[in-house]
């Protein structure tokens, strides 16, 4: 299955600090987007060719405030881009993974996305990606 890396997530609580923080690090805003089916805000940065998208939560009943209540902020996913993201569902479900996502849903940066569980990939949550049409 060919697959490309395509950023890191990153949980955070409030999402000004947080990019403050990382342009002081030498990152450079490229973007941002306000989900309000998944009451997300998202913020892109570049560093150093890296595009990280910073997470925080427009609501306390979302899935990143559990998280963040849970774990803290930090490091929520790694997302790789795949040519047919059901594909890679299916393969992966072939393979013994477990998914989070069955069918693929609409996220940031215009892709449909779905997540692979931690369980399955030794801790860490995988998101697939594929841009929307």
């Amino acid at each position: 299955m060919d697959l490309e890396f395509s950023h890191i997530g990153i949980a955070v609580r409030d999402a000004e600090d947080a990019l403050q923080r990382w342009t002081a690090m030498g990152a450079r805003k490229t973007g941002e987007e306000v989900l309000e089916h998944m009451r997300l805000r998202v913020v892109f940065l570049d560093m150093g060719g890296v595009t990280i998208e910073l997470i925080a939560p427009t609501a306390a009943d979302t899935a990143i405030a559990k998280f963040l209540e849970r774990r803290g902020p930090g490091l929520h996913h790694l997302s790789f881009e795949v040519p047919d993201i059901e594909a890679a569902l299916k393969n992966a479900e072939e393979q013994g993974m477990r998914l989070i996502d069955r069918t693929p849903r609409d996220g940031a940066h215009h892709m449909h996305v779905a997540f692979l569980h931690p369980d399955s990939t030794g801790g860490v949550l995988v998101e697939y990606c594929q841009p929307r049409a």
